[in-house]
């Protein structure tokens, strides 16, 4: 299994959604939630128009670890999930593919990957970058490593830093100012 990055320039960021959202407002909707919510790609997949529409907070069950998780829908992600969910049955998955099935994996690796190669994206990149990108930036605008664990449900702050690339960025930092 590669180990993916997450994608540390806010500019990136940017970029990516700006080509998903020239293929359509699932696929954006897929990349923000991803990056604005820090859930695992199959919980996301998992979520049904009824999960999110007209709530203050999104609720579930994780697939992997099935603990209870309960989060709220921040100002960027609630007007897009609104406009998406309009007209939908509660019922339906959140994400369709292109024949009326739920979104599986392998389609959201597809859409993720090859948006981040039309941004030019250097970065070793998966559906768990977006997972990966929520973290780094949120440990960048925070600083707080234990509330980034207990979200992250990992069992050291050291396995968060290393996870989100932190660890990485400190070697990187101190090879790049250190000369003999």
């Amino acid at each position: 299994m590669v180990c993916v990055e997450p994608i540390r320039n806010r500019k990136d960021i940017q970029k990516v959604e700006k080509t998903l959202s020239a293929r359509g407002q699932r696929d954006l909707l897929l990349f923000v939630m991803g990056t604005n919510c820090g859930l695992r790609i199959s919980d996301i997949l998992n979520l049904n128009v009824g999960d999110v529409r007209n709530k203050t907070h999104i609720q579930i069950i994780e697939k992997k670890t099935g603990k209870f998780k309960k989060f709220p829908i921040n100002a960027k992600l609630k007007p897009m999930l609104e406009e998406f969910t309009k007209g939908r049955l509660s019922n339906e998955p959140l994400f369709l593919s292109h024949w009326g099935h739920r979104l599986d994996r392998v389609t959201a690796y597809y859409i993720i990957r090859t948006a981040c190669e039309k941004a030019n994206l250097q970065e070793k990149i998966g559906t768990h970058s977006m997972r990966k990108t929520f973290g780094y930036h949120h440990y960048q605008q925070f600083k707080d490593v234990v509330i980034l664990q207990k979200i992250f449900n990992h069992s050291s702050p050291q396995i968060t830093l290393r996870y989100i690339g932190i660890e990485q960025d400190e070697i990187d930092y101190t090879y790049n100012n250190f000369m003999l």
